[in-house]
């Protein structure tokens, strides 16, 4: 979060494979104006409910439960400011997400947290930060 803290304020969020919501949830803490939650399991919604609820954040977010690929399809170019996205490890997920997101830019930013030995397609502007077992890959969207 600390590199997209300034840029922050008043943005749409899109937080896929919400999980707890802890991605979204940081966002709204740091000045975002609407997050809209992807996830489909529910101990995990469970989670994420609690969570808003406990932070009183009702009136700023969204929770659709649906695959978040499945979600993606059905989005057009720029709808949101940043796509944060936490998808399970190790099943290609990751780089599902960035080709579709090359395909259609749903957002200006797209933010993937995935295991370190994950490769990720060859996109203009993609850039991967490994942080030991992690990585936190970056794709702008196209120009």
């Amino acid at each position: 979060m600390s590199a997209l803290q300034f840029d922050l304020p008043d943005s749409r969020v899109l937080d896929l494979f919400a999980g707890s919501g802890a991605l979204g949830l940081e966002a709204l803490s740091r000045g975002a104006a609407h997050v809209t939650f992807v996830e489909r399991g529910k101990p995990a919604l469970d989670a994420l409910r609690a969570n808003i609820a406990a932070l009183g954040a009702d009136a700023d977010t969204e929770i659709v439960r649906k695959d978040a690929l499945d979600f993606i399809r059905d989005l057009g170019a720029g709808e949101y400011d940043f796509a944060l996205a936490d998808p399970p490890y190790g099943q290609g997920t990751a780089a599902l997400l960035a080709e579709s997101f090359a395909r259609t830019p749903f957002a200006s930013w797209l933010w993937v947290e995935h295991g370190a030995s994950e490769k990720m397609p060859a996109l203009p502007g993609l850039r991967t930060r490994r942080y030991g077992d992690t990585a936190l890959t970056s794709v702008p969207a196209p120009e």
